[in-house]
């Protein structure tokens, strides 16, 4: 008769990357903030736990594990861009752990990665769209109102719009602004349409600090819950197209800077410098800012190379043979 003997010896479990890895992993991230951080982070996370279902070191992998990483990637719908951006995170990671001296090659160095075509498709709304998403936010909740306006009126990124808080509004020239942080982290103060204002202001309610956009939870709103809140404004509108956030106020919107205001902190383009008429009396005139006069159809000018000389007195236009005037 046998009996069971049981072991209280522990199985090793294997790490799930090792410290060398884990160094390369957060070297690579530490070079970037913000969205990009984020999306790197979920690239490099799919594709270690693509490699340890099938028992792949991150610094074992070979070129034809890529690739069939890629392959894996497109027969799940990928899209074409997707898989790029994700091959090209790859090969980043791969590229920095040979700089540091970690890795003595890099196995993403020769991926061939799909073609993007960098001609955008989408369908942006026409003007009776973007009224009837205006119309359809005005008619929900205060916030959905205030982001479908920052979005639509004033054309900031979605990440923008949801990045902004209460203490950076402010009151300059007469002019509602909202000082807000771009892509690349430039800080820049831009003015509010009217309605945006408003809208804003019924949205923070009594609050003075914090963010502007809140989620149910009462945290910040991210980018997704904004598409989700985006998607929905635009059914109760009836608008069939996909609404996409890259960025609303790219095609269908007005302008950044407020029609006809002149502030300084309206996004308004400079006027071309137009050189002055030349004389023949004095030196040529210096450049001017000044609108260019409109010249009436009916009005005489006279061609080159007639303009009578200094001292002479002259009517123009001249008469014309038989008596008669050009007017």
């Amino acid at each position: 008769m046998t009996t069971a003997v049981s072991s209280a010896a522990l199985a090793t479990i294997q790490p799930v990357v090792s410290d060398p890895e884990r160094v390369a992993l957060a070297g690579f991230l530490a070079g970037y903030r913000g969205l990009t951080r984020e999306a790197y982070a979920l690239d490099l996370r799919q594709f270690s736990s693509w490699c340890r279902a099938r028992s792949l070191a991150l610094f074992a992998v070979r070129r034809a594990d890529i690739e069939s990483f890629a392959r894996d990637l497109e027969a799940r719908g990928r899209a074409r861009a997707t898989v790029t951006r994700r091959l090209s995170t790859i090969a980043g990671f791969y590229k920095y752990a040979v700089e540091e001296e970690l890795l003595g090659s890099s196995p993403a160095a020769h991926v061939r990665r799909p073609r993007v075509d960098y001609e955008s498709h989408a369908v942006a709304l026409d003007r009776n769209e973007l009224g009837a998403l205006l119309v359809a936010a005005g008619l929900g909740t205060a916030g959905e109102h205030a982001l479908i306006s920052l979005l639509a009126l004033n054309g900031l990124r979605v990440s923008e719009a949801a990045g902004a808080d209460i203490e950076h509004l402010g009151l300059e020239r007469g002019h509602r602004t909202l000082t807000i942080t771009r892509k690349g982290g430039k800080v820049v103060t831009i003015p509010l349409a009217p309605r945006t204002a408003r809208a804003i202001d019924l949205a923070i309610g009594e609050r003075t600090i914090g963010p502007v956009f809140l989620a149910r939870d009462g945290r910040r709103l991210d980018r997704h819950s904004a598409g989700r809140i985006v998607r929905r404004t635009a059914r109760r509108a009836g608008i069939g197209k996909t609404a996409r956030l890259t960025r609303s106020g790219t095609r269908s919107s007005p302008p950044r800077w407020t029609p006809g205001c002149r502030c300084g902190t309206c996004k308004r383009r400079p006027r071309t410098p137009i050189r002055g008429p030349r004389c023949r009396t004095t030196a040529p005139a210096a450049a001017w800012t000044a609108t260019r006069p409109i010249l009436s159809p009916l009005r005489w000018q006279a061609p080159p190379g007639n303009l009578p000389g200094p001292g002479i007195s002259a009517a123009w236009p001249p008469e014309l043979p038989g008596g008669g005037s050009g007017s």
